[in-house]
């Protein structure tokens, strides 16, 4: 059985709706609670049993690579104050040499495009998983995880998608599946829609930033075919594989999903993920309340 030990993470967009932040920081180094959004795929990641990381940059992404760099300096002040906690949670940052790559995509043709950039760094008979950082999901027991203990029950062939059921009037910010054979968590798929016209959705379950993918993926890929809004979707070269023998499924993860890729979904991820610490709880709670009781006093 072929296991899933790579991860493509697309990190070269520009993060334009949280300017001016990301005119200095990429996107992917804004801090949730206490942590940057690019630490937890790299934490979903490893729980999975990926070993080895391709992240594929842009130019001004520096600040993304020296964050996983060893910082020496920081690690001796560290434990000569006696830190040895704050020493333990940097060092959950590091990577060892040669378990990260960084390729560059010299033009944003879409997250299809960016996959296929890492096409070099990846074993043409494995399959590999895509994790997108904008989409942090909390969940018990980490998403990717769930995901490669569902595709190996399969028997670790074809590609498995992220799904969640979404409202109506969101739907056509997606890309849908039509489902064939519906087993629970798991879905056999017989048709993928990129972000559908209202009305024309195959069905409420949309495709999240998480994918596990069989290499043939790759080859489809390298048509570089143009998709929706003229960019080479990621979608269509997953859906070229529906009625091939390896077919495509999708997987209802169970956990949360925060679209940190918009301010909102932002906010609501750093209330959620403060909410569920021990010691940030009781305090924040408090804020919230006090809130409440103001704005309802107003009204």
């Amino acid at each position: 059985m072929k296991k899933v030990t790579k991860a493509i993470f697309p990190v070269a967009g520009l993060g334009t709706r949280f300017l001016p932040a990301t005119k200095s920081i990429p996107k992917e180094i804004m801090t949730l609670v206490d942590r940057p959004l690019i630490q937890y795929a790299i934490d979903e990641a490893r729980a999975a049993g990926i070993k080895e990381f391709i992240f594929v940059t842009s130019r001004g992404k520096g600040a993304l690579e020296d964050y996983f760099d060893h910082s020496p300096v920081l690690e001796q002040e560290l434990r000569k104050k006696g830190k040895d906690k704050l020493l333990e949670v940097l060092k959950t940052t590091n990577m060892d040499s040669g378990a990260i790559a960084y390729i560059r995509q010299h033009k944003a043709l879409g997250l299809g495009h960016a996959v296929w950039c890492a096409r070099r760094l990846l074993d043409p008979k494995e399959p590999f998983a895509v994790i997108l950082p904008d989409d942090v999901i909390a969940a018990e027991k980490p998403c990717l995880q769930q995901m490669v203990e569902a595709y190996e029950e399969l028997g670790a062939t074809g590609s498995m998608v992220a799904s969640m059921e979404v409202p109506a009037d969101k739907v056509s910010a997606y890309g849908v599946l039509d489902v064939k054979d519906d087993m629970g968590s798991t879905v056999s798929v017989k048709g993928m829609v990129e972000k559908p016209a209202p009305g024309t959705e195959p069905s409420n379950l949309a495709v999240i930033g998480r994918y596990i993918l069989d290499p043939a993926v790759m080859k489809n890929l390298n048509q570089m075919k143009s998709g929706a809004g003229g960019e080479i979707q990621l979608t269509d070269a997953i859906a070229d594989e529906i009625g091939t023998e390896r077919g495509v499924y999708g997987y209802r993860f169970a956990g949360q999903r925060f679209d940190c890729g918009s301010k909102a979904g932002f906010l609501q991820a750093t209330i959620s993920f403060g909410l569920s610490r021990e010691d940030l709880r009781d305090e924040l709670q408090e804020y919230l309340d006090e809130l409440s009781a103001v704005r309802a006093a107003a009204q």
